[in-house]
């Protein structure tokens, strides 16, 4: 058997285990019907990404269960991958090349595209690398990404198949607008936040005089006043008396003296600003179902950039902030400018760049997604599809019964081109009229629409068309869009499995069992996997999803680049070990909560690491391979085992027992303390010294080999480095720990009675030792202990582990019976017994006395002063609240301090 080194070193271990590993395939999982499947696909970072906290704590999760399944027999698939992240990618490449001095329309699509992949190829594998270090165990061997060409050829299957389902039109709709990126978002990526903000109040003069006494103007609030220049009516609540003798009015739009319409609408908001709303049709969505209704056609007065474009009159070429403040400047010289005052109001920002978005007017392809979302509503409602923590299931079905269609088509370069072909003979021949289509009104979901007139010229296909199939014309071009990133991940549970082909990994592993994920991507990705998976695969993609919680500093902030808080995983990992990292931040994530991270937490990891190797360390310095190789059912069986071997057996077994429930109800943190309680503080605090004197014993040698050699197999999921390591270095079938059975609960050694008497045990020795710190008798100091009790099974209890007792809390002699207390002895009460320590000759009592009587008299003073000054209703009023609720937590504490010390007198 090697011995162990002094001390571990992670440094010196953790890349030569992985590498093991992956040498030897252990990873890698292939079909096999002899074994159930268990299969999680992992949620593909960005190739823009490195690792942060949050996939720290999400691929902590998936490690543990992907280790924890596979030693369970079932053939187990951890699915890597990574996604392209078409607009962070596309932003970091464009920034790399105006470093340069190159532009990307400059360069050109092929050029650029060409510069993406070649970024790819160099940076797009360092999130993968930093998985690897954080003992990911992938099968590293099926790394797909979402433009693989499988993958590809999924993308192209599922926008043609729900094309031709009517479940994929072209609309002209209001959407969001990143300016910054110049690309459309769905609902989801414009991420809300408050802003300061103004509502600004503006007089719109009324043309029309008639005998109804028409005032001279309306006041409009809004809160955009740049977007005015695009103004086609006034809208007012039918219900709005102030209002009622407008009908047939007309306005004046300020500045650019256009004549607007008064329409009269319940969608107009009767308490917001004056009532009266300003139609600007291509720039709000509420506008714009007005300019349906009602017939009127919309204009755009903004660039891609967020410019005023020519229909801004004077304003033209002005950013949309600069020509906000031209245009109130204009208002005030024309006296049309009432006052301005604070609002605070949501407003949408592009989750990539948090630029503030606009409602835009745009022709963009969209997903129908109410026909898709009613499946998934009924595989959660019916439970084929958990939620962990339930509570999830509310807001998802919340989401899916309020679900609007999905803008799919993005204004960049990098991501899925979007297959759909237009013949330039047939655009030259179709009016060029253009319309405002409502996707409300669109065909429904089972219409086929490729064929319909109004798409003439227009090819769906996975392949371009060698011409068009309308009039024959080769003159075709491609869309310039591409599909949203989310549109291929939303396939990624099959299309990572080889779909749209029938491949032998998609019978066996599809559907998957877990997701692991984060709160933020429920509606991005989760809902819409569901979706997906339902609709072509006609099956769920999973079975269970475990939302876990946000990562944050201590204080509750969510940890950020642009805050300065966020702490380095692979610091902590050089710091403090992998396994360190892995089990401090598992422990402290209670499930569905957040967690609330510094870097003083990684130190109980690394802690509980050197504790378990230092006890391995010398249990195989006195180990005899040939005492142990036995069976231990056999053994257990055969030998009369005294009560402490009974009860690190049960207590194994039972910690065995909660850590498997625990995993199985996604309760990581409690199966990690249950470990951590019963290895740390049960096994090593208490087993270990116990068996110390009778270390040479085969007896003792033998539980100390099992139930090591098992607490390492079941504490391999949370610590796989250490655990390889040690495991390596003591008796041991096989080649590697991680393919080693899960252990089995063996019912016959678990005995609550054992469990209850040793607990018994312990308590009489923690009381023991607590009495000699009292006291301030040394360690090494040797006492007398005389334990009274009147119940015969403890008087038994003790006297048959008094041996034990005696080693552990450094007695001399300790009686036990029906005893009385005798004089100038300090006194501990425990279940159903009393603990006598004659304190003669171990300390001086008198002067004993006289310090316990000055430290109450220092206390009384302490304790009168706090209540006094919370009894000052000065201090109630005007201290913080914290402030008060310390003052009072140190009143309960000098009152305890006083409570002990008169005890420790009535004592003496």
């Amino acid at each position: 058997m090697a011995e162990l080194a002094k001390a571990y070193n992670p440094k010196a271990v953790e890349d030569r285990i992985y590498n093991f590993w992956e040498s030897k395939g252990y990873f890698h999982a292939k079909p096999d019907p002899s074994k159930k499947p268990y299969c999680i696909v992992i949620p593909p970072p960005n190739i823009t990404g490195i690792l942060h906290m949050g996939h720290a704590l999400n691929n902590t999760i998936q490690d543990i269960l992907a280790r924890f399944k596979r030693m369970q027999g079932f053939e187990t698939l951890w699915m890597p991958g990574t996604d392209h992240a078409g607009i962070a990618t596309q932003n970091v490449v464009e920034r790399r090349l105006r470093e340069k001095g190159v532009k990307r329309h400059v360069l050109g699509r092929e050029k650029f595209l060409e510069e993406v992949w070649r970024w790819r190829d160099e940076y797009g594998s360092t999130i993968i690398k930093q998985l690897k270090k954080l003992g990911c165990s992938c099968d590293w061997q099926r790394t797909r990404f979402t433009m693989d060409e499988g993958l590809s050829e999924a993308v192209l299957e599922a926008f043609v198949g729900l094309y031709e389902k009517g479940l994929i039109y072209k609309g002209d709709y209001i959407i969001n607008w990143c300016p910054r990126c110049q690309t459309a978002l769905s609902d989801e990526e414009a991420q809300h936040k408050d802003v300061e903000g103004a509502l600004y109040y503006i007089k719109y003069p009324v043309k029309s005089k008639t005998k109804n006494g028409l005032p001279d103007h309306i006041i409009v609030a809004t809160t955009r006043p740049e977007t005015m220049l695009g103004d086609v009516a006034i809208a007012v609540n039918p219900k709005d008396k102030k209002y009622k003798n407008l009908k047939g009015a007309t306005v004046i739009l300020p500045i650019l003296n256009r004549e607007l319409k008064v329409i009269f609408d319940p969608l107009v908001d009767l308490k917001f600003g004056t009532g009266a709303l300003k139609v600007t049709p291509a720039h709000d969505p509420v506008d714009f179902q007005l300019a349906l209704k009602h017939g009127l056609a919309p204009i755009n007065v903004m660039n891609p950039d967020a410019t005023i474009n020519d229909s801004g009159g004077e304003f033209g070429g002005m950013d949309r902030f600069e020509a906000r403040e031209a245009i109130i400047g204009d208002l005030k010289a024309s006296g049309l400018f009432v006052k301005s005052s604070p609002h605070r109001h949501s407003v949408g920002h592009c989750y990539r760049c948090h630029t503030m978005i606009e409602p835009r007017l745009s022709a963009q392809w969209f997903v129908r997604m109410k026909p898709l979302a009613g499946p998934a509503i009924e595989a959660v409602k019916k439970g084929k599809i958990k939620f962990y923590p339930a509570r999830w299931t509310k807001v998802y079905l919340s989401w899916m019964d309020n679900i609007r269609d999905w803008c799919i088509s993005r204004q960049i370069w990098w991501g899925h081109r979007i297959p759909v072909y237009y013949c330039k003979k047939c655009a030259e021949t179709k009016s060029q009229k253009s319309e405002i289509r409502n996707p409300k009104s669109e065909t429904n979901s089972k219409s086929k629409i490729t064929n319909s007139k109004l798409n003439k010229g227009i090819i769906v296909s996975k392949t371009k068309p060698d011409k068009c199939p309308d009039c024959g014309s080769s003159e075709i071009e491609q869309d310039p869009d591409v599909l949203d990133t989310w549109f291929s991940s939303w396939l990624w549970p099959f299309s990572t499995m080889g779909w749209p082909r029938k491949t032998p990994e998609l019978k066996y592993f599809y559907p998957t069992n877990s997701l692991i994920t984060a709160q933020e991507i429920i509606f991005f990705w989760v809902a819409r996997m569901i979706m997906a998976g339902e609709e072509f695969m006609k099956n769920i993609p999973f079975r269970h999803v475990y939302i876990h919680g946000t990562v944050r500093d201590d204080t509750g902030t969510k940890m950020s680049k642009s805050l300065g808080n966020i702490i380095d995983p692979l610091q902590m990992i050089e710091k403090y070990g992998t396994d360190g990292l892995r089990f401090s931040i598992i422990s402290i994530t209670a499930q569905g909560q957040d967690v609330f991270l510094s870097e003083s937490k990684f130190e109980r990891g690394r802690n509980f690491a050197n504790k378990i190797w230092n006890a391995s360390r010398f249990i195989l310095m006195n180990l005899q391979s040939d005492k142990i190789a036995v069976d231990l059912c056999v053994f257990f069986k055969s030998m009369k085992l005294e009560l402490a071997d009974r009860w690190i057996l049960s207590r194994f077994y039972t910690t065995l027992g909660s850590v498997e429930k625990f995993l199985e109800s996604y309760r990581f943190n409690d199966a990690a303390n249950a470990i951590y309680e019963f290895v740390w503080h049960e096994f090593c605090d208490w087993y270990i010294e116990i068996a110390k004197p009778e270390i040479q014993s085969g007896q003792k040698q033998v539980i100390l080999y099992k139930v090591l050699e098992k607490s390492l197999r079941m504490l391999h999921p949370f610590m796989p480095f250490i655990t390889e390591e040690i495991w390596q270095g003591i008796p041991h079938e096989g080649e590697s720990i991680m393919i080693q059975k899960w252990p089995h609960i063996q019912p016959q050694m678990v005995s609550k009675d054992s469990e209850g008497g040793m607990s018994v045990v312990i308590e009489a020795v923690v009381a023991i030792r607590n009495m000699r710190a009292d006291w301030g008798i040394e360690p090494a100091r040797v006492v007398d202990v005389l334990i009274n009790t009147q119940d015969e099974k403890k008087r038994l209890l003790f006297e048959e582990n008094s041996a034990h007792i005696k080693g552990l809390a450094r007695l001399g002699k300790f009686t036990v019976g029906s005893l009385t207390r005798q004089k100038d002895s300090a006194v501990q009460v425990i279940t159903a017994a009393e603990i006598y320590m004659p304190l003669g000759g171990l300390i001086d009592i008198h002067k004993e006395k006289a310090k316990i009587a000055s430290q109450m008299d220092k206390l009384d003073k302490d304790i009168s002063s706090s209540s006094e000054r919370l009894k000052n209703k000065d201090f109630l009023a005007k201290a913080p609240k914290d402030v008060i609720e310390l003052q009072r937590a140190r009143l309960s504490e000098l009152k305890e301090r006083r409570a002990k010390l008169e005890a420790n007198l009535r004592g003496l």
